[in-house]
């Protein structure tokens, strides 16, 4: 069994990051700003990019339930959501400033994607259980 590096952590939250600011960003420079800019119009080209966020979401997010579960993802966004807190508490964030609280969150759905597409490795290596799925041997 092939052991999840630091290396690998940060490349699912590369791959995150590039999915989540993909589908949306407050840069205008995303798949829902295009699609928004093109309605009524729905061409070939949009359906294929829209297909394949959906592909990329659905992994993403099925491995992420499956490995945190309900619970896990909950105090997962909980334990983000303090550290917005703290950095509101300490002045380096403002509410009132949507722009910087739309990318604080994108990178947060990010992290919590990148957590679940990781975390049975790193539950492994650090209780020696293994996730697996329920597999047929027929």
């Amino acid at each position: 069994m092939k052991v999840l590096g630091f290396e690998g952590v940060v490349i699912r939250f590369v791959f995150a990051l590039v999915l989540v600011f993909a589908t949306y960003n407050p840069s205008a420079y995303s798949y829902f700003h295009w699609a928004e800019g093109s309605f009524p119009q729905f061409t070939p080209a949009l359906a294929i990019c829209g297909l394949f966020l959906v592909i990329a979401w659905g992994i993403y997010l099925r491995a992420t339930f499956r490995s945190l579960g309900v619970i896990g993802l909950i105090l997962a966004a909980a334990f983000f959501a303090s550290f917005v807190w703290l950095f509101y508490d300490l002045g380096w964030l403002e509410a009132n400033n949507v722009g910087a609280m739309t990318w604080v969150v994108l990178v947060i759905v990010s992290l919590l994607l990148a957590i679940g597409m990781s975390w049975s490795h790193i539950r492994r290596r650090l209780t020696g259980q293994v996730d697996i799925d329920d597999v047929d041997d027929d």
